[in-house]
């Protein structure tokens, strides 16, 4: 199996510089984490925007449609922020022939107490076993993208019931 990965910033890819929270998108660590983990499947990844998602655009999001239909490869993984990552999953809804899976993270990788390690390894495992689609992996849960909504009070995604 060969995993393309596209990163777009957000928490999983945050460096904080002070006390206020100031923050930078560093260089993507899916690398790092997949390197760490000893994977023994293909990956390649590419950095696509390095932006908080609350940042991007509609000519961000066209990028990324953009750079998914391109793609070769029939397993896509998307590192994102957690804010707007349901907007960019329903940019995509349009590609067909692809399992496509989100992730993203409430505390930047590179902090100790950090959920990204987690919630990779969990889009990892997800691509390996679902249809096409496009879907959510984040705390230790997988949703079908149209049908979850981030819960900001609580800082978890849960189903979206209002339908």
């Amino acid at each position: 199996m060969n995993i393309q990965i596209f990163t777009t910033g957000g928490t999983f890819d945050k460096i904080y510089y002070d006390a206020l929270s100031d923050f930078r998108i560093g260089d993507p660590m899916a690398s790092t984490i997949l390197d760490e983990a000893r994977v023994t499947f293909d990956y390649t990844v590419d950095s696509l925007v390095r932006k908080d998602s609350l940042e991007l655009t509609d000519a961000d999001r066209e990028l990324i449609h953009e750079r998914v239909a391109a793609s070769p490869a029939r397993h896509i993984l998307i590192t994102h922020g957690t804010d707007t990552m349901t907007a960019t999953a329903a940019a995509l809804k349009n590609i067909p022939g692809k399992v496509i899976v989100f992730t993203g993270a409430m505390q930047p990788a590179r902090m100790r107490l950090s959920d990204a390690p987690f919630n990779l390894g969990l889009a990892i495992g997800a691509l390996q076993i679902l249809p096409e689609g496009i879907y959510i992996a984040i705390n230790g849960r997988i949703f079908e993208a149209a049908n979850v909504r981030k819960n900001r009070a609580e800082g978890r995604f849960e189903e979206d019931s209002t339908d």
